[in-house]
């Protein structure tokens, strides 16, 4: 979804810049099955939940570093024994501005979006980059092919 810059006349919430209805994973599913997931859908970011609760975020950092401790051993667990619980969960009415000082200044790679305490999306640097290209673009446009004519 593409923010349009001229319509933009007070500061957008997270709503403009967050991927809506995230995939999602339980928190004693097999580190396998989540890994399976992350691939399949191209994802790096996962919310994790226990019991219909928004609990932490799994992502490939946190695979990688469980496999890095574990090199060796074999099965790697389930999603409860590397996923991060000290997540960044903001409201879906919270400022755009607000949630990206965060994120940079916490050196944090997302953001659980939460409306009525129930997930309702995730804001990643992926998305981030998204929208910062769309609004360059728009204010930037490429110039004019004079040779096309």
């Amino acid at each position: 979804m593409a923010v349009e810059l001229d319509n933009l006349h007070h500061m957008p919430t997270i709503k403009v810049a967050m991927t809506p209805f995230p995939f999602f994973v339980e928190i004693d599913a097999p580190i396998a099955d989540a890994r399976a997931m992350m691939r399949e859908h191209e994802i790096h970011h996962l919310p994790v939940t226990e019991d219909g609760a928004l609990v932490g975020v799994l992502s490939e950092r946190e695979i990688r570093l469980l496999e890095v401790s574990r090199r060796g051993r074999g099965d790697l667990g389930s999603v409860r024994d590397a996923c991060v619980r000290d997540v960044y969960v903001v409201d879906v009415d919270t400022p755009l501005d607000e949630v990206l000082e965060h994120l940079a200044e916490s050196h944090v790679g997302s953001a659980l979006v939460v409306k009525n305490a129930k997930l309702a999306g995730i804001l990643t640097s992926g998305d981030v980059c998204r929208v910062l290209a769309d609004l360059l673009q728009q204010r930037f446009p490429p110039p004019e092919d004079d040779t096309a004519a």
